[in-house]
């Protein structure tokens, strides 16, 4: 991941953030932080699957 700063430092930082934000980096990061017992992460990624399955739902009706 690159971002080119050309003189305004604080405008590069927000443009990272962005970037790390879309990329997913942010969550996995703070995820990542405290150990995850294998039920929960269980639970969570079921939880993810559906969220993704009613989005792309929406989308194929919206079509």
């Amino acid at each position: 991941m690159e971002v080119e700063v050309r003189g305004d430092l604080e405008y590069a930082i927000r443009q990272l953030k962005k970037k790390l934000q879309i990329d997913g980096i942010k969550r996995e990061l703070k995820r990542r932080e405290y150990y995850e017992k294998p039920s929960v992460k269980k639970r969570r990624k079921q939880a993810e699957a559906r969220r993704k399955l009613r989005k792309f739902n929406r989308m194929r009706k919206a079509m």
